[in-house]
């Protein structure tokens, strides 16, 4: 599940000289897993695929981002367990906490869904053209709220996955 590795595109890599592993407060004992630094090439090359898959992303339809807000929620309920024991060892929070988290995560994901399918996040207004208006004629003004760009999410350690890697924050991004 997880390797320490750095996930850019579809690519795990690990060019970064730096190593560190996460500390079990619990046990107060390294974790086994070495992660990897990502070196500023694999930065530089994570926010130029973004940009473009930002792009990409923005010219989707409501249903394939609510449907890929919906496949994240599934993909992380599969990881069943092994999620939680590893939500534990690197937090040192209680198991309950974490499923807690887990389901709330879940949660934030389905809501972002639904608020995708229904669509008034984006606050359409139309102000009809009224060409007789005195002293001036008004033009027909619509306007809506778009997406601008990616999004980088700094994450919360206190809350692993619902103020970071899948919750909140990067679900109301994406939803966007």
């Amino acid at each position: 599940m997880l390797d320490g590795k750095n996930i850019v595109g579809y690519d795990r890599t690990q060019r970064g000289n730096v190593t560190f592993r996460t500390i079990n407060p619990v046990l107060n004992k390294e974790n086994e897993t070495v992660f990897y630094e990502a070196s500023r090439e694999e930065v530089e090359e994570a926010v130029s695929l973004a940009h473009s898959a930002a792009v990409f992303y923005a010219e989707t339809s409501k249903e394939t981002r609510a449907g890929f807000l919906r496949s994240i929620a599934q993909e992380i309920m599969a990881l069943g367990d092994d999620l939680i024991d590893l939500y534990c060892a690197e937090s040192g929070l209680p198991e309950g906490r974490a499923k807690g988290e887990r389901g709330r995560t879940v949660g934030q994901l389905e809501l972002y869904a639904r608020l995708v399918e229904e669509g008034s996040y984006v606050q359409p207004s139309i102000d009809t053209a009224l060409p007789h208006r005195e002293p001036n004629p008004r033009v027909d003004l619509r306007k809506m709220m778009v997406p601008v760009g990616p999004v980088v999410v700094f994450g919360a350690s206190n809350f692993p996955l619902a103020y970071s890697s899948a919750g909140g924050d990067t679900a109301s991004a994406l939803a966007a």
